[in-house]
Protein backbone atom coordinates (compact mmCIF):
# COMPACT_ATOMS: atom_id res chain seq x y z
CA UNK A 1 0.00 0.00 0.00
CA UNK A 2 0.97 3.29 -0.76
CA UNK A 3 -0.43 6.55 0.18
CA UNK A 4 -0.85 9.49 -2.45
CA UNK A 5 0.45 12.46 -1.53
CA UNK A 6 -1.99 14.91 -3.10
CA UNK A 7 0.01 17.80 -1.07
CA UNK A 8 3.24 17.29 -3.04
CA UNK A 9 1.66 16.68 -6.41
CA UNK A 10 -0.24 19.95 -6.52
CA UNK A 11 3.22 21.45 -4.78
CA UNK A 12 4.68 20.33 -8.56
CA UNK A 13 1.36 21.64 -10.37
CA UNK A 14 1.73 24.73 -8.85
CA UNK A 15 5.40 25.14 -9.77
CA UNK A 16 4.86 24.26 -13.26
CA UNK A 17 1.91 27.41 -13.51
CA UNK A 18 4.09 29.57 -11.60
CA UNK A 19 6.66 29.39 -14.14
CA UNK A 20 4.22 29.78 -16.80
CA UNK A 21 2.87 32.82 -15.25
CA UNK A 22 6.61 34.44 -14.86
CA UNK A 23 6.84 34.10 -18.74
CA UNK A 24 3.64 35.39 -19.82
CA UNK A 25 4.31 38.36 -16.65
CA UNK A 26 8.00 39.04 -19.42
CA UNK A 27 5.28 39.46 -21.96
CA UNK A 28 3.53 42.07 -19.82
CA UNK A 29 0.73 39.82 -19.56
CA UNK A 30 -0.23 39.02 -15.35
CA UNK A 31 -3.19 36.39 -15.21
CA UNK A 32 -5.99 37.91 -13.47
CA UNK A 33 -8.48 36.01 -11.47
CA UNK A 34 -11.96 37.47 -9.79
CA UNK A 35 -13.01 35.16 -7.06
CA UNK A 36 -16.46 36.20 -5.83
CA UNK A 37 -17.72 34.98 -2.18
CA UNK A 38 -21.32 36.24 -1.89
CA UNK A 39 -21.93 35.38 1.99
CA UNK A 40 -20.16 34.31 5.41
CA UNK A 41 -20.11 30.61 5.33
CA UNK A 42 -17.02 29.68 7.38
CA UNK A 43 -16.12 26.79 4.62
CA UNK A 44 -16.38 28.94 1.23
CA UNK A 45 -14.57 31.82 3.22
CA UNK A 46 -11.61 28.97 4.13
CA UNK A 47 -11.61 27.70 0.67
CA UNK A 48 -11.41 31.39 -1.17
CA UNK A 49 -8.77 32.56 1.26
CA UNK A 50 -6.83 29.45 -0.01
CA UNK A 51 -7.35 30.50 -3.36
CA UNK A 52 -6.08 33.86 -2.76
CA UNK A 53 -3.13 32.60 -1.07
CA UNK A 54 -2.24 30.29 -3.72
CA UNK A 55 -2.19 33.12 -6.14
CA UNK A 56 -0.10 34.79 -4.69
CA UNK A 57 2.65 32.27 -4.56
CA UNK A 58 1.97 31.30 -8.53
CA UNK A 59 1.65 35.20 -9.40
CA UNK A 60 -1.38 35.35 -10.21
CA UNK A 61 -3.53 38.79 -9.40
CA UNK A 62 -6.41 38.34 -7.13
CA UNK A 63 -9.80 40.53 -7.90
CA UNK A 64 -11.71 39.90 -4.85
CA UNK A 65 -15.64 40.74 -4.63
CA UNK A 66 -17.28 40.02 -0.96
CA UNK A 67 -20.81 40.43 -0.85
CA UNK A 68 -23.13 40.34 1.96
CA UNK A 69 -25.54 36.98 2.35
CA UNK A 70 -28.47 39.56 1.16
CA UNK A 71 -27.11 40.62 -1.85
CA UNK A 72 -29.14 40.18 -5.00
CA UNK A 73 -28.95 37.87 -8.34
CA UNK A 74 -28.44 41.51 -10.09
CA UNK A 75 -25.86 42.74 -8.28
CA UNK A 76 -23.86 39.58 -8.19
CA UNK A 77 -24.44 39.84 -12.39
CA UNK A 78 -23.69 42.86 -12.56
CA UNK A 79 -19.83 41.94 -11.11
CA UNK A 80 -19.84 39.13 -13.41
CA UNK A 81 -20.58 41.30 -16.34
CA UNK A 82 -17.78 43.80 -15.50
CA UNK A 83 -15.08 40.82 -14.57
CA UNK A 84 -16.20 39.55 -18.37
CA UNK A 85 -15.58 42.84 -20.00
CA UNK A 86 -12.16 43.70 -17.55
CA UNK A 87 -8.85 42.72 -20.22
CA UNK A 88 -7.10 41.97 -16.99
CA UNK A 89 -9.29 39.50 -15.60
CA UNK A 90 -8.39 35.95 -17.07
CA UNK A 91 -10.80 34.05 -14.97
CA UNK A 92 -14.06 34.26 -13.21
CA UNK A 93 -14.85 32.19 -9.90
CA UNK A 94 -18.39 32.54 -8.15
CA UNK A 95 -17.34 30.50 -4.19
CA UNK A 96 -20.58 27.97 -4.12
CA UNK A 97 -22.72 27.10 -2.42
CA UNK A 98 -24.63 30.11 -3.02
CA UNK A 99 -27.31 31.51 -1.25
CA UNK A 100 -30.87 30.07 -1.99
CA UNK A 101 -32.19 33.47 -3.76
CA UNK A 102 -29.90 33.09 -6.13
CA UNK A 103 -29.95 30.93 -9.10
CA UNK A 104 -27.13 28.85 -9.65
CA UNK A 105 -27.42 28.18 -13.00
CA UNK A 106 -28.39 31.38 -14.28
CA UNK A 107 -24.80 33.00 -12.19
CA UNK A 108 -22.66 30.29 -14.10
CA UNK A 109 -24.23 30.33 -17.03
CA UNK A 110 -23.21 34.30 -17.14
CA UNK A 111 -19.32 34.05 -17.06
CA UNK A 112 -17.94 34.11 -19.72
CA UNK A 113 -16.91 30.57 -21.15
CA UNK A 114 -13.56 31.87 -22.17
CA UNK A 115 -13.25 32.89 -18.50
CA UNK A 116 -14.79 30.32 -16.75
CA UNK A 117 -12.05 28.21 -14.69
CA UNK A 118 -14.28 25.95 -12.87
CA UNK A 119 -15.22 23.94 -16.27
CA UNK A 120 -19.02 24.80 -15.10
CA UNK A 121 -20.36 26.72 -18.05
CA UNK A 122 -22.88 24.99 -19.90
CA UNK A 123 -20.80 25.37 -23.43
CA UNK A 124 -17.60 23.99 -21.66
CA UNK A 125 -19.15 21.10 -20.20
CA UNK A 126 -20.58 20.17 -23.83
CA UNK A 127 -16.81 20.50 -25.59
CA UNK A 128 -15.65 18.12 -22.69
CA UNK A 129 -18.07 15.73 -23.55
CA UNK A 130 -17.36 16.08 -27.15
CA UNK A 131 -13.58 15.61 -26.47
CA UNK A 132 -12.81 18.96 -27.27
CA UNK A 133 -10.18 21.69 -25.79
CA UNK A 134 -11.99 23.56 -22.79
CA UNK A 135 -11.53 24.31 -19.39
CA UNK A 136 -12.05 20.86 -17.03
CA UNK A 137 -13.79 21.32 -13.75
CA UNK A 138 -10.90 21.24 -11.22
CA UNK A 139 -12.08 18.42 -8.73
CA UNK A 140 -12.24 16.09 -11.33
CA UNK A 141 -9.06 17.03 -13.36
CA UNK A 142 -6.97 17.18 -10.63
CA UNK A 143 -8.26 13.41 -10.01
CA UNK A 144 -6.66 12.49 -13.31
CA UNK A 145 -3.78 14.00 -12.99
CA UNK A 146 -3.39 12.58 -9.55
CA UNK A 147 -3.48 9.21 -11.64
CA UNK A 148 -1.30 10.21 -14.58
CA UNK A 149 1.29 11.66 -12.85
CA UNK A 150 1.38 8.43 -9.97
CA UNK A 151 1.92 6.06 -13.07
CA UNK A 152 -1.31 4.26 -12.95
CA UNK A 153 -2.17 2.67 -16.24
CA UNK A 154 -6.18 3.54 -16.78
CA UNK A 155 -5.99 2.72 -20.45
CA UNK A 156 -8.34 -0.52 -20.40
CA UNK A 157 -8.82 -0.76 -16.84
CA UNK A 158 -12.39 -0.62 -15.32
CA UNK A 159 -12.98 2.26 -12.91
CA UNK A 160 -16.29 2.39 -10.73
CA UNK A 161 -17.09 6.36 -10.29
CA UNK A 162 -19.15 6.48 -6.81
CA UNK A 163 -21.61 9.46 -7.14
CA UNK A 164 -22.98 11.28 -10.05
CA UNK A 165 -22.94 15.30 -9.05
CA UNK A 166 -22.10 17.58 -11.62
CA UNK A 167 -18.91 18.85 -10.22
CA UNK A 168 -16.97 15.43 -9.58
CA UNK A 169 -18.94 12.33 -10.39
CA UNK A 170 -20.48 12.69 -13.98
CA UNK A 171 -17.06 14.88 -14.96
CA UNK A 172 -14.80 12.38 -13.83
CA UNK A 173 -16.16 9.69 -15.38
CA UNK A 174 -16.27 11.80 -18.85
CA UNK A 175 -12.92 12.40 -18.32
CA UNK A 176 -11.71 8.83 -17.45
CA UNK A 177 -13.68 7.66 -20.52
CA UNK A 178 -11.62 10.14 -23.06
CA UNK A 179 -9.97 8.11 -26.20
CA UNK A 180 -6.84 10.28 -25.09
CA UNK A 181 -3.00 8.97 -23.51
CA UNK A 182 -3.69 8.29 -19.68
CA UNK A 183 -7.81 7.89 -19.20
CA UNK A 184 -9.27 5.53 -22.11
CA UNK A 185 -11.01 3.72 -19.54
CA UNK A 186 -13.97 1.57 -18.83
CA UNK A 187 -16.79 3.35 -16.73
CA UNK A 188 -19.33 2.30 -14.43
CA UNK A 189 -20.98 5.09 -12.37
CA UNK A 190 -22.75 3.96 -9.14
CA UNK A 191 -25.00 6.16 -6.97
CA UNK A 192 -27.71 6.28 -4.56
CA UNK A 193 -30.24 4.20 -6.44
CA UNK A 194 -27.46 1.49 -7.21
CA UNK A 195 -28.32 -1.81 -5.36
CA UNK A 196 -25.46 -3.69 -4.36
CA UNK A 197 -22.93 -1.21 -4.78
CA UNK A 198 -20.11 -4.11 -3.53
CA UNK A 199 -20.82 -6.13 -6.50
CA UNK A 200 -19.37 -3.55 -8.87
CA UNK A 201 -16.42 -2.26 -6.55
CA UNK A 202 -15.33 -5.46 -6.08
CA UNK A 203 -14.30 -6.11 -9.96
CA UNK A 204 -12.98 -2.58 -10.16
CA UNK A 205 -9.20 -1.64 -10.88
CA UNK A 206 -10.02 2.15 -9.71
CA UNK A 207 -12.08 3.45 -6.98
CA UNK A 208 -13.16 6.83 -6.96
CA UNK A 209 -15.55 7.90 -3.84
CA UNK A 210 -17.25 10.89 -4.03
CA UNK A 211 -20.68 10.01 -2.16
CA UNK A 212 -20.37 12.30 0.72
CA UNK A 213 -21.08 9.91 3.05
CA UNK A 214 -18.21 8.71 5.49
CA UNK A 215 -17.78 4.62 5.40
CA UNK A 216 -19.22 3.97 1.79
CA UNK A 217 -16.69 2.33 0.89
CA UNK A 218 -15.19 -0.40 3.26
CA UNK A 219 -12.12 -3.00 3.20
CA UNK A 220 -14.57 -5.96 2.14
CA UNK A 221 -15.77 -4.17 -1.00
CA UNK A 222 -12.23 -3.50 -2.52
CA UNK A 223 -10.19 -6.34 -3.84
CA UNK A 224 -6.24 -6.72 -3.49
CA UNK A 225 -4.27 -4.03 -5.48
CA UNK A 226 -7.14 -1.66 -5.95
CA UNK A 227 -6.30 2.09 -6.61
CA UNK A 228 -8.45 4.03 -4.31
CA UNK A 229 -9.28 7.95 -4.86
CA UNK A 230 -11.22 9.29 -2.14
CA UNK A 231 -12.75 12.67 -2.73
CA UNK A 232 -14.96 12.72 -0.12
CA UNK A 233 -14.90 15.31 3.02
CA UNK A 234 -16.96 15.02 5.77
CA UNK A 235 -16.78 16.64 9.42
CA UNK A 236 -17.61 13.72 12.13
CA UNK A 237 -17.13 14.94 15.91
CA UNK A 238 -14.53 14.40 18.14
CA UNK A 239 -13.86 15.82 21.14
CA UNK A 240 -10.08 15.16 21.28
CA UNK A 241 -9.48 17.62 18.56
CA UNK A 242 -9.62 21.45 19.10
CA UNK A 243 -12.33 21.90 16.86
CA UNK A 244 -14.44 19.09 18.26
CA UNK A 245 -14.56 17.31 14.51
CA UNK A 246 -12.28 15.94 12.56
CA UNK A 247 -12.26 15.37 8.66
CA UNK A 248 -12.65 12.03 7.34
CA UNK A 249 -13.23 10.76 3.63
CA UNK A 250 -15.93 8.64 1.92
CA UNK A 251 -13.90 5.35 2.31
CA UNK A 252 -13.23 3.41 5.72
CA UNK A 253 -9.36 4.95 5.20
CA UNK A 254 -7.72 2.00 8.04
CA UNK A 255 -9.21 -1.00 6.81
CA UNK A 256 -8.44 0.03 3.26
CA UNK A 257 -5.34 0.72 3.19
CA UNK A 258 -3.78 -2.47 4.07
CA UNK A 259 -5.78 -3.58 0.43
CA UNK A 260 -5.23 -0.74 -1.70
CA UNK A 261 -2.03 -0.42 -3.81
CA UNK A 262 -2.70 3.44 -4.00
CA UNK A 263 -4.61 5.26 -1.96
CA UNK A 264 -5.63 8.84 -1.15
CA UNK A 265 -5.49 10.09 2.52
CA UNK A 266 -8.11 12.93 3.32
CA UNK A 267 -7.04 15.36 3.93
CA UNK A 268 -3.75 15.61 1.72
CA UNK A 269 -5.39 13.88 -0.96
CA UNK A 270 -7.65 14.94 -3.83
CA UNK A 271 -7.96 18.39 -1.89
CA UNK A 272 -4.80 20.12 -2.64
CA UNK A 273 -5.49 19.34 -6.13
CA UNK A 274 -8.32 21.27 -6.89
CA UNK A 275 -6.84 24.56 -6.01
CA UNK A 276 -4.03 23.68 -8.07
CA UNK A 277 -6.13 22.76 -10.88
CA UNK A 278 -7.78 26.54 -10.48
CA UNK A 279 -3.85 27.77 -10.90
CA UNK A 280 -3.40 25.84 -13.83
CA UNK A 281 -7.22 26.57 -15.71
CA UNK A 282 -6.41 30.22 -14.54
CA UNK A 283 -2.71 30.77 -16.76
CA UNK A 284 -4.11 28.84 -19.28
CA UNK A 285 -6.45 31.45 -19.61
CA UNK A 286 -3.88 34.01 -19.66
CA UNK A 287 -2.15 31.93 -22.13
CA UNK A 288 -4.74 31.99 -24.44
CA UNK A 289 -5.72 35.73 -24.03
CA UNK A 290 -2.32 36.48 -24.65
CA UNK A 291 -2.54 34.63 -27.98
CA UNK A 292 -5.42 36.15 -29.54
CA UNK A 293 -4.12 39.89 -28.38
Amino acid sequence: MNIIDGKKISSEIRAEAAKKASLLAGRGVIPGLAVILVGDNPASISYVTAKEKACAEVGIRSFPVRLPREASQEELLGHISAFNSNPDVHGILVQLPLPEHIDESAVISAISPEKDVDGFHPANVGKMLLGEDAPLPCTPHGIIELLVRCGVETSGKHAVVIGRSNIVGKPVACLLMRRKPGPNATVTVCHTGTKNLAEYTRCADIVIAAAGRPGTVTADMIKDGAVVIDVGVNRIPDQSRKSGFRLVGDVDFQSVAPKASLITPVPGGVGPMTIAMLMDNTVKSAERAARLN
